[in-house]
């Protein structure tokens, strides 16, 4: 007799579930229609050693102001070149596409049990300071569930920075009616060549994911080139 046939059976593993409900199944109806959408991805890597040195710089400067990321340079310098570049400052709306004055810069926030977007208003008139003041007390207050129902309304184009995380590519989920959202990634040494020779630099993922019935793809790579630029000069950041 096989004395393993009398051992009695072990218990079946609980059955876990997460529902889609609440807060989950918001962002899964949400998620369905981003998907849904003639999508396109476009990506650049970007050299922020100006950047990371202007970023001590104004710290240095401003001892007790807010920490300032390079999150809050990524977020100056998409409101900026979205000025320059409007349809991708616009909404998918059912027969026509909507082109908002107003830059609202919506940033993704992750929770642990799921994903917020609260929005940044009229983000092309702040300095890097403010953006990182009131990105940091809209990601503090999302996290507690603090903030109002309105501080997630009339975002007009998502950034969402998963460069903590140590990845180096991914394309987001368009977050609609919106047409454009930025993903960005890890900075990272890298070999560059410069004015004919090798060197090391850090370099920044940026990762643009469009809506092809409002942007083509050509006028998508000028907005993405244009940022890039904008953020390894840091000109006007």
């Amino acid at each position: 007799m096989n004395s393993a046939a009398a051992l009695p059976s072990a218990a079946a593993a609980p059955r876990q579930t997460v529902p889609l409900a609440g807060l989950r199944g918001a962002i899964a109806r949400s998620m369905t229609q981003g998907w849904q959408a003639p999508r396109v991805a476009h990506s650049i890597e970007v050299d922020v050693t100006r950047c990371e040195a202007r970023r001590r710089a104004l710290q240095a400067a401003e001892p007790d102001g807010p920490k300032l990321t390079l999150t809050a340079f990524v977020l100056r310098a998409v409101a900026l070149t979205l000025r320059e570049h409007p349809r991708l400052n616009a909404l998918m709306r059912e027969k026509e596409i909507e082109l908002v004055e107003d830059i609202n810069l919506g940033l993704a926030v992750s929770l642990e049990d799921g994903l917020m977007v609260p929005v940044i208003r009229q983000a092309d008139s702040k300095s890097v300071s403010e953006l990182a003041r009131e990105s940091r007390e809209l990601a503090t207050g999302a996290r507690a569930g603090k903030l109002s129902p309105g501080s997630y309304q009339r975002g007009t184009f998502t950034v969402t920075n998963l460069g903590m995380t140590g990845i180096d590519s991914f394309t987001p989920i368009l977050n609609p009616p919106q047409v454009g959202i930025l993903g960005v990634t890890r900075v990272a040494d890298r070999a560059v060549v410069r004015d004919g020779q090798i060197t090391v630099a850090p370099m920044m993922g940026l990762h643009l994911v469009f809506d092809h019935r409002a942007v083509d793809g050509y006028p998508a790579a000028l907005f993405l080139s244009d940022l890039a630029h904008r953020i390894e000069r840091t000109d006007d950041l």
